[in-house]
């Protein structure tokens, strides 16, 4: 893929880049069903699109891209498409290994990793480690994932050390919650863009989107692309985060805990 460099210092030379985007990829099935095709190979047109994006991410700085791969809740979906989606996930991290590694690439995980076949589980891990010394874009995979689940693990955990009498319920605040979350080294997204139109959150980064900028596309995930994440960006761009004050007092004040 040609990018467009021209946009690319365009959109850098605009300023408020977001550090951290997430995107809930949705559509892949419907993309599909329109063209008369299975819906796996709908998830694998997909795999372009985010392949697309990572390039675009990578050109403009960004520092973590956050992609809702699987949760939590698909899989109650059919067996068949469960396997299948499995089975391409691990054929595209060991095809991707080397390239995201050209590009200085870094991979990481949310979710219950545990929760995946060994296979596709075991190419993971071996990815994350093969790319762990890079120090470009890091790409942030939530696999069977849900943000609710990861509030109860945060909040079970903060009961379980005053259990122990290491802590006070009264010493319990936001940035102590977020410490707990899986996010914690990387910090709340910046942007969130759903694809396909729909206007919900789906469980995902509940508690980290709280002052997130949403950009909702009308275009199905494998319709997505460089053109399209060039417009969620510079949408974002133009936007004002206030933080819940006014605009009169934005100058010069610092972005709330993990912004």
């Amino acid at each position: 893929m040609a990018i467009d460099e021209k946009r690319i210092q365009s959109i850098r030379e605009n300023g408020q880049i977001p550090r951290h985007v997430a995107i809930i990829m949705d559509g892949n099935g419907r993309w599909a069903k329109a063209r008369n095709l299975t819906r796996i190979e709908g998830h694998r047109v997909g795999i372009e699109s985010v392949r697309a994006v990572l390039q675009v991410a990578g050109r403009l700085g960004i520092e973590t891209l956050t992609l809702y791969t699987f949760s939590k809740e698909n899989w109650k979906r059919p067996k068949n498409e469960i396997s299948a989606l499995m089975a391409l996930l691990l054929k595209t991290v060991n095809d991707e290994v080397n390239e995201l590694n050209d590009n200085n690439v870094r991979l990481g995980v949310i979710g219950n990793i545990d929760d995946l076949p060994t296979a596709p589980r075991l190419g993971i891990k071996n990815t994350i480690k093969r790319l762990r010394n890079n120090t470009g874009l890091y790409v942030n995979l939530a696999l069977s994932y849900s943000g609710r689940n990861e509030i109860v693990q945060a909040v079970q955990s903060l009961a379980e050390k005053v259990k122990q009498g290491k802590l006070q319920p009264g010493d319990i605040d936001e940035k102590m919650i977020s410490q707990e979350l899986q996010t914690d080294q990387i910090g709340d997204p910046d942007l969130l863009i759903r694809t396909s139109g729909e206007m919900r959150i789906s469980n995902f980064l509940l508690w980290q989107i709280a002052y997130t900028e949403i950009y909702v596309s009308p275009l199905l995930w494998p319709d997505f692309r460089e053109e399209a994440f060039f417009a969620a960006i510079e949408d974002y761009q133009h936007r004002e985060r206030r933080f819940g004050r006014v605009s009169e007092q934005l100058d010069n004040v610092p972005q709330p805990s993990g912004q």
